[in-house]
């Protein structure tokens, strides 16, 4: 006897009609009582400031028709005589339904999580926090629909063992051919995790300095000072030294200079403190030392250390300057000159003029 046949022989009309009237009755009942709920939740969260309730209205919100006319399908089936083997089907095609709808939630709250946590950064760390929280959505999304489609599978009766072991040693045999891009990928996530820079930082990384544009889930690309865009992958420049200039505090100078040979003793005492009231008078400079360093080859050399308490590159050449340009004018106040390279002949004899012959 065919399952149609089955159907027919021991469902009078009235079962037919009861059922019919189950299904839409349940379907209208449930799309009311999802309506309700979350225009109840919408209002309330309203009032709120907490983010449990804007999830659960976000989630609600992707409740699909068709999930709501599996489950009041399931209903009506109650009420009908059916065959066993299609009674089965059907409880497993509406589970798979349930096991799909129930993915479709999991998988709004995620992303409305992700959607949160990005908002609760910082502006300068929203490069890096985007690669982060993309890549852990990417990973949790797939793994959800993993679970979601074994599930499934499950319901009608496949083998999920075997089918999980031939996925291991797929993943694994996939893995290696891919390694160098899942390095890249998981030397992404250590970026955005660690935070060795964000977009906007000024970096230098071998020969390479500039400003830091886009962090990917592969390469990161730089804008270097010459104008071109740089892309390195993210694995061979975390394997590198990086110098992130965007923290900076302060920045340290040290220079030199030299005074002619000559000078007087007493001059050269004074030059240290007068270049301390230079560099005090100085804003965003702070004094560190100024010595009188060595006895060069062609000048007494002095050197001077100090420190700009701002990490801005041009403010710290205003800065040096200004220094500079006050040196200039005190030293020429003092009669103190600068030395420049010289070199002095001392010759022992010279021989006498040459004899006139007899």
């Amino acid at each position: 006897m065919t399952a149609l046949q089955h159907l027919l022989d021991h469902n009078d009309t009235g079962a037919f009609l009861l059922a019919s009237l189950a299904a839409v009755v349940g379907f209208l009942a449930l799309s009311l009582l999802r309506r309700l709920v979350r225009s109840r939740l919408v209002a309330l969260a309203a009032g709120t400031t907490f983010k449990w309730d804007d999830l659960v209205v976000d989630v609600l919100g992707s409740t699909r028709n068709w999930a709501l006319g599996g489950v009041a399908l399931l209903l009506a089936l109650n009420y009908l005589d059916l065959p066993a083997a299609v009674a089965t089907r059907t409880t497993q095609a509406v589970m798979a339904l349930v096991f799909l709808q129930a993915g479709l939630w999991a998988s709004r709250a995620v992303r409305f999580w992700l959607a949160w946590r990005l908002a609760c950064r910082d502006a300068e760390d929203d490069g890096a926090s985007a690669t982060a929280l993309a890549v852990a959505g990417f990973t949790i999304r797939l793994a959800l629909w993993s679970i979601v489609l074994i599930l499934i599978l499950d319901q009608f009766g496949f083998d999920v063992t075997t089918l999980i072991a031939s996925l291991g040693v797929g993943g694994v045999a996939v893995a290696l051919a891919v390694q160098n891009i899942l390095g890249d990928l998981f030397a992404s996530l250590s970026i955005a995790l660690d935070k060795p820079f964000v977009i906007g930082d000024f970096v230098v990384v071998g020969d390479v300095a500039g400003t830091v544009e886009h962090v990917g889930l592969k390469t990161t690309r730089v804008r270097s000072l010459s104008g071109e865009q740089v892309v390195m992958a993210n694995g061979d420049l975390l394997a590198s030294r990086i110098r992130n200039f965007k923290r900076l505090q302060e920045r340290r100078i040290s220079f030199a200079f030299g005074v002619p040979y000559g000078t007087p003793a007493d001059t050269l005492e004074a030059i240290p403190g007068l270049l301390r009231k230079i560099v005090e008078g100085i804003d965003d400079a702070r004094f560190d030392r100024a010595h009188f360093r060595a006895l060069g080859p062609s000048s007494l050399d002095f050197e001077v250390v100090y420190f700009v308490t701002t990490a801005d590159y041009d403010r710290f050449m205003d800065v040096q300057q200004a220094i500079n340009l006050a040196m200039v004018r005190r030293f020429a106040e003092r009669d103190i000159g600068f030395a420049h390279p010289t070199r002095t002949v001392h010759v022992a004899s010279l021989p006498g003029p040459p004899q006139a012959a007899n």
